[in-house]
């Protein structure tokens, strides 16, 4: 009789002590379980309602195989009616939570913050069409070099993970590969490639006159300190001084912006200075995401500043399938949130290529690409002026001079050769602990360019 007792205490204490467990997990669940849900359920909305990729698809793929492992424990699940997914650990705890709105995509929100703001459909995007056969960008035609072609079906080149690769020479796809569920139509996630979006839009809005590169005293909550001095192009060359950690896998400034925060533009702006203005280069995607939020304050109603990507850079460049996504707040996340496919990642790499001219139009003002791509002092030659890396690595000496990159998040990459009118872009899921290098793709592919260029040529003359 008292060893049953004793169990049955013992027992009791267990219970309470899981129900009790259970309970602070519902009610005051970590800020790392609050992350984990918040970027499940983000991740499955996206890609289910912009992509059109299955949910059950995205979150094993996408979220828990290449993520961390806490990761492996989110349940979701998804709201076709009202177009929303959330995500819970164990099924049951920190409940995160993502809306889709016409035309904006999905956006993380707080429980009850799904009507913070409506979609627009005005925004709706229209597919790309791939039956036209005019050549790209024009149509959907592709003029393929086999020896081109032959690198970026080497899997081996390709890389684990690859989604889409797409090679432009003198204006031409000259050599394109998808992934298995992955077409011409699906629109991939840039990640930090988005950064270099944000900087094109801020450049629409100097050549409008609304904006200058020498700005400053740019924010309301940046008065009367030393903040105040940061400038427009210290913030493009990520030079702010602001403290920011822009490390990813825990609970940091990167992660909590992007997920646990509706108004990241304000959490951004926030942070204290650690450097001068001008002074020291630090990665942030605070700081893109407070460029993204400066452009948008540059029109007079959130209406304008809304339709502005769409009428001012994806429309003139037949960008159909682009959407950049914002906040519950209602601000872009220009640092990470554009989703595009590739052929139309490809559309805006031309765009940079031509100076930032599409069909004798000058889309960013005369100067604004050189500018971008010009390195700065402040971070030794690795970054440019505008959202840019213009080094790859610590050893760029096989790259021909000039050359820039846009890089983002888990293997997303565009490499850009003004010299040679070539730009190479390769998208995936490929964490760098795959050991993958997408420079031995993208050398092959110049050195390939360069020996059919140079057998095409007339021998020269004989003296």
């Amino acid at each position: 009789m008292r060893t049953r007792t004793i169990f049955m205490t013992v027992a009791g204490a267990v219970v309470a002590a899981v129900a009790a467990a259970a309970s602070w997990l519902v009610v005051a669940p970590p800020d790392l379980l609050r992350l984990g849900d918040a970027y499940a359920a983000k991740m499955v909305c996206s890609n289910l309602f912009l992509a059109g990729r299955g949910a059950g698809r995205v979150l094993d793929e996408d979220v828990q195989a290449p993520g961390h492992p806490l990761l492996r424990l989110v349940r979701v699940s998804v709201d076709e009616q009202r177009k929303t997914v959330t995500a819970r650990m164990f099924g049951f705890a920190a409940a995160g939570h993502a809306i889709f709105r016409d035309g904006l995509g999905c956006s993380n929100v707080t429980e009850g913050g799904f009507g913070a703001f409506p979609g627009n459909k005005s925004l709706r995007r229209r597919g790309p069409s791939q039956d036209d056969p005019a050549p790209w960008p024009d149509g959907g035609g592709a003029e393929v070099s086999p020896p081109i072609q032959a690198l970026v079906d080497d899997d081996a080149m390709a890389g684990e993970g690859v989604r889409g690769i797409v090679v432009v020479k003198d204006g031409r796809i000259v050599a394109e590969r998808y992934g298995e569920g992955f077409y011409t139509s699906t629109p991939l996630l840039g990640w930090s490639m988005t950064k270099t979006v944000t900087a094109a839009l801020v450049g629409i809005r100097i050549g409008d006159g609304q904006m200058a590169l020498n700005a400053s005293d740019l924010l309301p909550q940046w008065r009367n300190d030393e903040r105040s001095r940061i400038t427009l192009a210290d913030l493009l060359s990520m030079q702010s001084g602001l403290q920011f950690n822009e490390n990813y896998g825990s609970v940091t400034d990167a992660t909590r912006m992007l997920f646990l925060e509706n108004d990241m533009a304000a959490y951004a702006a926030s942070r204290p200075l650690e450097a001068s203005p001008g002074t020291r280069f630090a990665y942030s995607s605070g700081t893109s995401v407070i460029l993204a939020r400066l452009w948008m304050n540059s029109f007079s109603s959130p209406r304008e500043a809304l339709t502005f990507p769409r009428t001012r850079l994806f429309r003139p460049l037949g960008m159909q399938s682009a959407i950049l996504e914002p906040d519950a707040h209602g601000t872009f996340v220009g640092s990470s949130y554009m989703y595009a496919t590739a052929r139309d990642w490809a559309r805006f790499a031309l765009l940079l290529l031509q100076d930032g001219k599409w069909n004798n139009e000058q889309i960013l003002p005369d100067g604004f690409v050189r500018m971008m791509r010009t390195p700065t002092a402040a971070s030794g030659g690795r970054f440019g002026g505008g959202q840019v890396w213009t080094r790859a690595g610590d050893e760029e000496a096989d790259f021909p001079l000039g050359t820039y990159f846009m890089r983002g998040h888990d293997g997303q990459s565009i490499m850009l050769v003004p010299s040679m009118n070539l730009a190479v872009l390769r998208m995936g899921l490929t964490p760098r602990r795959s050991g993958y290098d997408v420079a031995i793709l993208q050398k092959a592919v110049i050195a390939a360019i360069a020996q059919r260029d140079a057998s095409a040529s007339p021998p020269a003359p004989a003296k």
